[in-house]
C-alpha cells in the first residue's frame, strides 16, 4: 500500500468544526437573512464551535461602508473659529423656519434633577432636515453653591450627515449654546419689540456677555443698553464683548433694578439660578417685552402677561417649572416662535401689550449652528480623530 492507503487504513478522524458567522447586508446597510447561491438558499448563519475556539474574540467583519473615526472639536478649536452675530442669526431663523414648515424635527427634550436642584441634565435629539443633520446633545451641571467660579458644566454636541450616513464631529457644545440663545432672544426681540429703543440685560454671565451683540445686530435702532449684575469683572466683559462686534457702542451700569426696567422696552433674564432680584410685572411699562432665557424675570411677569410667547410649549412645561403659580400650572401660550416667524400668529396684539417670552433651547438651533461651525473647522483641517468604532 501507498503512504494514502496506510493512513486511511485506521479508525476516522474525529471532525473539527468551526464557529462562522456571516453577516450580510444589503446597500442600505440592513442585514439579509438569505441569500441566493446559484439555485440553492445559503442560510447566513452558520453555527458549529472549535473546540479551541476563544467564545470572546471579536470576528465581526467590518463594512467597506462603515467608518470607524470620528472627528472630536474640543473647546479650544471651535474658539478658533470666526464667526459674527449675523451669520449665526441667519443660521437660527432658518431651522426655525425648517421647524416650522415640519421639515425638521424636535422632539420634547429631557431633564433629570435631584430633588435638592444641586445639579441638572439635559439631553436633546432632533434633525435639521435643512441641512439634513440629525444631531444629539447633552448637558450636566453641577451647581450646589449656586456659584459661578465653583459650579462645573459640560456640554457636547454630536452630528450626523443624513444624506450619507456619515458622522459629521463629536464637538464641546458650549460656544454653540451661547451663540444661538442670544439669537434666538434676538429674533423674539425683533419680531415682539421692533421699535425697541432701550433694552435692559439682566446678568452678566455667558448669556449676559452675549445679548448685547445679537440685540443690536437684529435691532440696530437701540439706542440704550442697560446692564444690571453684581461683578465687577463680568460688567467688564460684557462691554468688552460688546465693543468687539459694536465698537462704536457702549453699556450703561444699572445702579437700580426697578429703575431700569421702568425705562426699559426690552428687558432680557439672563441671570444665573443664585440672583437675588428679579424684575416683577409691576415694574414693566406698557408695550414692554419680559424676556426670559435663564433667570432675573419674576413668574409673576409670566402671569400676569397680557401676551405670551415660546419657543416651544411643551419644552417649556419641562424647564419652565420655577414659573408655575399656586395650583402647580403654567398659563397657555399664545404663539410660538416658529408660527410668528412664518407669519402665522403676531407676536403682540397691540402696541401696549406686555409681552412674556420663554426662550428655551432648541437643538435644531444647535444642531443648525454646529454644522455650520463644524463645516468650518473641516474646511480648516482643524480637530482630531478619534478610532471610535
Amino acid at each position: 500500500m501507498n503512504g494514502a492507503a496506510t493512513r486511511r487504513s485506521g479508525p476516522p478522524a474525529s471532525p473539527r468544526y468551526i464557529h462562522v458567522q456571516v453577516n450580510l447586508h444589503d446597500a442600505c446597510g440592513r442585514p439579509l437573512r438569505y441569500v441566493k447561491s446559484g439555485e440553492t438558499r445559503v442560510n447566513t448563519m452558520i453555527s458549529t464551535m472549535a473546540d479551541d475556539a476563544k467564545p470572546d474574540a471579536d470576528i465581526r467583519p467590518r463594512l467597506a461602508t462603515q467608518p470607524s473615526k470620528l472627528l472630536v472639536l474640543g473647546k479650544r478649536t471651535i474658539d478658533e473659529l470666526d464667526y459674527d452675530p449675523s451669520m449665526v442669526l441667519e443660521a437660527v431663523e432658518r431651522a426655525y423656519l425648517g421647524l416650522g414648515t415640519g421639515e425638521s424635527d424636535n422632539p420634547r427634550k429631557l431633564m433629570s434633577q435631584p430633588a435638592d436642584k444641586h445639579s441638572v441634565a439635559y439631553s436633546m435629539l432632533g434633525r435639521d432636515g435643512g441641512r439634513r443633520t440629525v444631531g444629539f446633545k447633552t448637558s450636566y451641571k453641577f451647581d450646589p453653591e449656586h456659584n459661578r467660579k465653583l459650579q462645573k458644566y459640560y456640554t457636547t454636541l454630536l452630528l450626523f450627515d443624513d444624506e450619507t450616513g456619515l458622522p459629521v464631529a463629536l464637538m464641546d457644545g458650549s460656544l454653540v449654546g451661547s451663540l444661538r440663545t442670544p439669537a434666538v432672544s434676538a429674533l423674539i426681540a425683533r419680531a415682539a419689540a421692533p421699535r425697541a429703543r432701550t433694552a435692559l440685560v439682566v446678568g452678566t454671565g455667558t448669556q449676559g456677555r452675549m445679548a448685547a451683540p445679537f440685540l443690536l445686530t437684529a435691532l440696530p435702532d437701540i439706542e440704550r443698553v442697560i446692564v444690571h449684575g453684581h461683578y465687577e469683572s463680568g460688567i467688564d466683559a460684557v462691554r468688552n464683548t460688546l465693543k468687539r462686534f459694536h465698537p462704536d457702542r457702549d453699556i450703561e451700569v444699572s445702579k437700580d433694578l426697578v429703575a431700569s426696567a421702568n425705562e426699559a422696552d426690552i428687558v432680557l433674564g439672563v441671570a444665573g439660578a443664585g440672583v437675588s432680584e428679579a424684575v416683577r410685572h409691576a415694574a414693566l411699562k406698557p408695550g414692554a417685552l419680559a424676556l426670559l432665557v435663564g433667570y432675573g424675570i419674576h413668574a409673576d411677569a409670566l402671569h400676569c402677561a397680557d401676551y405670551r410667547i415660546a419657543t416651544s410649549e411643551a419644552q417649556m412645561q419641562v424647564t419652565g417649572a420655577d414659573l408655575v403659580d399656586e395650583a402647580g400650572k403654567l398659563p397657555a401660550v399664545d404663539a410660538e416662535l416658529p408660527d410668528i416667524l412664518l407669519g402665522r400668529k403676531p407676536a403682540r396684539r397691540n402696541d401696549t401689550d406686555i409681552v412674556y417670552a420663554f426662550n428655551s433651547g432648541m437643538i435644531v438651533t444647535d444642531i443648525a449652528l454646529g454644522r455650520v461651525l463644524a463645516d468650518a473647522a473641516l474646511a480648516k483641517r482643524l480637530g482630531r480623530e478619534v478610532e471610535l468604532w
